[in-house]
């Protein structure tokens, strides 16, 4: 079947951000969620967080 984006939201860049992303994927796995972050190629202060359905 794939994978099916969820929802995306541009949140401001900080450092600890992946902690909270790598929580959810290590915790919500089996539940066939998968979070993302990645560099806004617009505005380097910005990240984008993505939720997908495995």
């Amino acid at each position: 079947m794939g994978i099916e984006l969820i929802a995306s939201v541009k949140v401001t860049a900080t450092s600890d951000l992946y902690k909270i992303v790598d929580l959810l994927n290590k915790n919500l796995k089996y539940d066939d969620l998968m979070f993302g972050l990645a560099k806004d190629e617009n505005d380097p202060n910005l990240m984008v967080f993505t939720i997908y359905r495995t």
